[in-house]
This record gives structure tokens, sequence and C-alpha cells, in this order.
């Protein structure tokens, strides 16, 4: 099942026009433990006057968070 089809970044949750780049994350959510992913949409581009895009930024918060955790 594909619940993202690019309509939505799930970062900035602004529409993601038809002609965008946009990337897809495979989520897999170990608590369902059915094997099914889900799946996350983020702008690949970014906006005019931005230096990262949606996505850029998505992994550079999550790197943090690593760091964050890993130093605890």
């Amino acid at each position: 099942m594909i619940d993202c089809f690019a309509s939505q970044c799930a970062y900035c949750r602004l529409s993601i026009a038809s002609g965008q780049r946009w990337v897809r994350e495979k989520i897999y959510d170990p608590v369902f433990n059915s094997g099914d992913a889900s799946y996350h949409c983020y702008h690949a581009e970014p906006f005019e006057g931005q230096e990262g895009s949606c996505w850029e930024k998505h992994e550079m918060e999550r790197e943090i968070g690593r760091t964050t955790a890993y130093a605890a």
C-alpha cells in the first residue's frame, strides 16, 4: 500500500505540484510487524531563497537526532 501520491510534502505540508521533483522515503513501522511499508514524500528542490530542500532539511534533522542520542 502506497499512501504517498506526491501530493503533500511530509516536511513542510505544502502541496507537491505536478512537475516538481520529489523524494519518496520508505517507512517501516515495527509496531505493526506486517511487513508493509508506508511512504513519506518531500520536495527535492529548495524553494527560492532557501538553502536546502525539504528532503535535505529532513535528513539534517534526523542526523542531528542521531548525533544527540549517541552523545547522551
